[in-house]
């Protein structure tokens, strides 16, 4: 299985282009990634992960994603090689985008921040959402 699931901030506004031979969209950046602990005393430490996506995802990150901003990706790693022109081989590990998200803040009319909310449940009650759930009766039967 290979699968990866990263959150960080990106440390450049995403470089959207497209391939030569059939003009598919794909989208760079690099997303700095704070490690969960640091030594006693010392600075926590952070990687700088490159990320790359295809197709509608790319042309998405190139258009809403921007320098500073959390995001959530999950992908896949990838290695590949290459020879330049001085014939002296090059190696890269990154991550393949296959989802992206915002995960930060948002901000509200009047400037402050409140946690970000991916979505809204709704199920077509009108009872009233309490933190962006219905509240759920105290009986014995499961709602589904």
């Amino acid at each position: 299985m290979n699968k990866a699931i990263l959150m960080g901030r990106l440390t450049r506004d995403p470089e959207i282009r497209y391939t030569n031979t059939n003009n598919i969209p794909v989208c760079s950046f690099t997303l700095a990634v704070d490690r969960r602990f640091s030594r006693q005393g010392e600075e926590r430490q952070t990687d700088f992960i490159p990320i790359v996506a295809w197709n509608k995802l790319a042309e998405f990150c190139g258009r809403y994603f921007q320098k500073g901003q959390q995001v959530a990706v999950v992908g896949r790693i990838q290695t590949r090689t290459w020879d330049d022109n001085e014939g002296k081989r090059h190696y890269v590990t990154e991550i393949i985008a296959e989802e992206a998200y915002f995960a930060d803040s948002k901000k509200n009319s009047s400037g402050s921040s409140k946690p970000f909310e991916s979505f809204e449940p709704f199920d077509g009650r009108n009872d009233e959402q309490v933190d962006g759930f219905y509240p759920v009766d105290d009986d014995d039967e499961l709602p589904f």
